[in-house]
């Protein structure tokens, strides 16, 4: 185009007024030229100066290494250091890396051994107090220095049972979080009052020590393990960690121990009233728990007005004086209102409001 004549100057166009034209650089202009004038079947030459080893014979080198070597699976900085120091061969420690990754040489152990773990499994619960998890994260204040949280979630509804802000991090301080939960949900803390529970851990040295295991074990409670280097595994709590950083730390100076537990707790109870979430239909943790107690009560009620019509039916025709059982389930019906049914009537009632 630039070498076409114009038909009223009687002129070649000129190549930057063609590239002004396409609005194109005239630098991309020449630079696709060059490109077009090589000789594309011409093999690559490795840039920069000619090396006295070749890549070739430097790959020969290196096995032979290797294989006289004392040790399994060493690195590219073991070759290096053998070649230069001890054989005189003046090579690059990067060009020996490049060599080695291209024909799998180097160290085996550095590379995840078997197959990648997807985690399409499933770690939240169908119903509370099946399995909760616990964990913690250090905080730095300006009076304190660095002060750790600890904190217990439930996978059901990512709720926060409990939760302890300390000076000293220790395996005695992780316990108390989990103390808090459990004298919340099951009322105290004797042998085996939380039987059935599950509490997911990492391999923190606090969750790890013997102390600890064998307190919740005291509990009823079975420790479960995370995978090493899978926080998929503990995703539940790790979620909870984020949300807490973003929402508390982040951001944000703290004085010292009391300034940082005020704004925690503060967090917390905001967190369990009012945080919504999609996996429980966009409803706050409490509110999740107390739709399912709800539901809960209404299905007790139920099983007891069941019960209540298979007393009556088999009551029939015995002796006068004899006792009928359905008293006894008539005075332990609870209606809607929280009141007790005194009558069969009245039972009947309570479970058609229920």
């Amino acid at each position: 185009m630039s070498q076409r004549t114009s038909s009223n100057a009687g002129k070649k166009y000129g190549r930057k007024r063609v590239c002004d034209v396409w609005d194109m650089p005239r630098s991309t202009y020449y630079s696709k030229r060059a490109r077009s004038k090589k000789d594309t079947n011409k093999p690559r030459v490795r840039p920069g100066p000619k090396t006295e080893i070749s890549d070739e014979n430097l790959l020969k080198l290196i096995r032979g290494d290797l294989e006289n070597s004392l040790f399994a699976g060493e690195g590219h900085r073991k070759v290096y250091g053998r070649l230069n120091r001890r054989q005189g061969h003046k090579v690059g420690k990067k060009r020996i890396l490049r060599l080695m990754r291209e024909h799998n040489l180097l160290s085996p152990h550095r590379v995840k051994q078997g197959k990648v773990n997807p985690h399409d499994g499933r770690i939240i619960t169908d119903i509370p107090n099946k399995m909760w998890a616990a964990d913690g994260a250090k905080v730095e204040t300006v009076a304190d220095g660095w002060v750790w949280v600890f904190w217990s979630v439930e996978h059901w509804n990512a709720e926060c049972m409990g939760w302890y802000v300390t000076k000293k991090g220790d395996r005695f301080a992780a316990l108390e979080a989990i103390t808090m939960g459990v004298e919340k949900v099951f009322g105290g803390t004797g042998p085996d009052i939380a039987r059935g529970l599950r509490l997911r851990i990492d391999h923190g040295s606090q969750y790890k020590s013997d102390d600890f295991i064998n307190q919740i074990r005291y509990w009823g409670i079975t420790p479960s393990m995370g995978f090493v280097r899978e926080p998929e595994t503990n995703g539940v709590v790790e979620r909870f960690n984020r949300t807490f950083k973003e929402q508390v730390i982040h951001g944000r100076v703290f004085y010292s121990v009391k300034d940082l537990r005020k704004r925690v707790e503060m967090f917390i109870n905001n967190y369990n009233e009012s945080w919504l979430l999609e996996k429980l239909d966009y409803k706050s943790p409490l509110e999740a728990r107390k739709d399912w107690e709800r539901k809960e009560q209404r299905r007790d009620n139920s099983l007891l007005l069941a019960e209540g019509e298979g007393s009556t039916a088999t009551s029939l025709g015995r002796p006068k004086g004899e006792k009928n059982d359905l008293d006894k389930i008539i005075h332990r019906v609870p209606s809607v209102e929280g009141s007790t049914a005194t009558s069969l009537g009245e039972t009947i009632i309570t479970g058609v409001n229920c």
